[in-house]
């Protein structure tokens, strides 16, 4: 019987139970996620060794690379590692780095895991861990779904955020967030797509997901992202390869300080840019942003303890002449004022944000507040041109134990307002430049749509006359009450 989905992804859970009490929960995803990985080449390897082997007679599939679309050598593959007794841990260092050594596509990738490690990972653990993987078959032809790695992969990574909190939370999005991010840019085939803080690289997948989806063929479009934290940068590239995604390239680095999506020494410029950057970072590298390098921050530097609007105009920079970013935001870049307040004077002026989307709060990993969704658009149709539309997004939506979550039909309701970029009451509304310079370029949404409850009128004679009825009616019960407690001796 194939294995479903659901049985991968209760497997791969049961793995993190195995850890649990010998590592810190925001660690187990390194682990399990190299052996995962491990167990997912060496399997599809000699599967392909073995099919090889039964049609040509010949056993070159096992040493001949080219037949591979990653080769797994001796001291990496699986039953090798199984047959280690002691010191498993660099067993599985040294199996890692092999495989790096024979997949330039993987240099780095592995190698950042360190499982020795025997005060956190002895060697009975690290046994029971590789018995539990060896548990799965994870050949092509042992799967009910192609894309059911990836899916498990996923999966993993959100259960990971969830068990580990804020600490977890750092390189994921919230799916749901994602898919209406990549609604409202709407990727298409041939494109170039950028995420400059990719993460686990979801956006880039679901950007993947969104063109199947639409009946086109993604074999074609261009993926780049870069991660500044080396063990998200790892889980991104595996994540995508496990997806099936092997034409990308993740970079290594901080975009802000040092951005290396460059071409001919210019910044490679997208069709969509799609990113949740972190919300107001502190330490963002203002010293570096003053020299400029690459015109990045014509608009202006954003403050010392708040990079937001460094990423923003990043983003705006890397896109082409009709390029469209969705960027997640806190709600301060829309009304802070001070060299954020000339910033935005800028971005509006040059008509370059097309859309305010705000979201409910407490819908992100380690921060309870609500976010926007930032829609800039160097490409206006020309009925947009001029005019910003705002949406109040902020009431739809489902409310969770940890997290709130967006539902499918408050994703369709803000992407379908958005298309149809009309006026509706309390929700949404087109706003001219004109408007927006008198507010000062605040952005603030309920400055344009009214969110406020109305108030029932009400009749004071009505209510009055209810008033009465309620005095009198008390006014027998005390008399009721007064003859109990005479009779019980309590009053005279």
């Amino acid at each position: 019987m194939p294995l479903t989905l659901q049985q991968l992804e209760s497997h791969l859970w049961e793995s993190a139970n195995i850890l649990r009490g010998s590592i810190d929960s925001s660690d187990y995803k390194n682990y399990i996620f190299g052996l995962l990985f491990l167990k997912r080449l060496n399997d599809v390897f000699v599967e392909t060794a073995q099919d090889i082997e039964e049609k040509e007679g010949d056993d070159y599939g096992w040493y001949e690379r080219d037949e591979h679309q990653f080769f797994v050598p001796d001291r990496s593959r699986w039953n090798h590692i199984q047959a280690q007794t002691q010191d498993i841990g660099d067993s599985l260092n040294t199996a890692f780095e092999a495989l790096e050594e024979e997949n330039k596509s993987l240099e780095g990738v592995l190698a950042n895991i360190d499982f020795n490690d025997k005060e956190k990972l002895p060697d009975s653990l690290l046994t029971q861990l590789i018995q539990h993987f060896t548990a799965i078959d994870l050949r092509n032809q042992n799967l009910s779904e192609p894309d059911m790695l990836g899916r498990a992969y996923e999966y993993l990574i959100k259960q990971f955020a969830d068990d580990a909190g804020k600490k977890g939370g750092e390189f994921y999005t919230p799916s749901k967030v994602v898919e209406l991010l990549v609604k409202l840019l709407k990727p298409e085939e041939g494109m170039r797509v950028s995420d400059p803080t990719v993460g686990s690289g979801g956006m880039l997948i679901q950007s993947v997901d969104y063109i199947k989806s639409q009946g086109g063929n993604p074999a074609n479009l261009t993926l780049h992202g870069q991660e500044r934290n080396l063990n998200t940068w790892a889980i991104c590239k595996m994540n995508l390869l496990l997806h099936g995604l092997s034409d990308h390239e993740i970079k290594k680095g901080d975009t802000i300080r040092s951005p290396e999506l460059i071409e001919d020494g210019e910044l490679m410029l997208y069709d969509r840019v799609i990113a949740n950057p972190p919300f107001s970072l502190k330490n963002w590298g203002r010293e570096e942003a003053e020299t400029n390098k690459y015109g990045r921050f014509r608009f202006g530097l954003p403050p010392k303890n708040a990079g937001d609007l460094a990423f923003i105009q990043h983003m705006v920079a890397t896109l082409n002449h009709e390029g469209k970013a969705g960027i997640v935001m806190p709600h301060g870049v829309l009304f802070r004022g001070g060299a954020e307040g000339k910033i935005r004077k800028g971005l509006l002026e040059e008509d370059l944000l097309e859309a305010v989307i705000g979201l409910p709060a407490n819908l992100f990993y380690g921060t309870g507040i609500p976010a926007s969704i930032l829609i800039f658009n160097r490409g206006k149709e020309e009925d947009k041109k001029g005019k910003v539309f705002f949406v109040h997004g902020a009431d739809d939506y489902e409310p969770g134990t940890n997290q709130n979550v967006l539902r499918d039909n408050d994703i369709s309701k803000i992407v379908s307002s958005y298309d149809q970029w009309r006026d509706k009451e309390k929700y949404c509304t087109v706003v001219g430049l004109e408007e927006i310079r008198g507010n000062d370029y605040n952005l603030n949404i309920p400055r344009y749509i009214d969110i406020t409850e109305e108030e029932e009128d009400i009749d004071v004679k009505d209510e009055l006359a209810k008033l009465h009825k309620l005095e009198l009616e008390r006014g027998e019960i005390e008399i009721t009450m007064k003859s109990y407690l005479k009779e019980l001796g309590y009053v005279e």
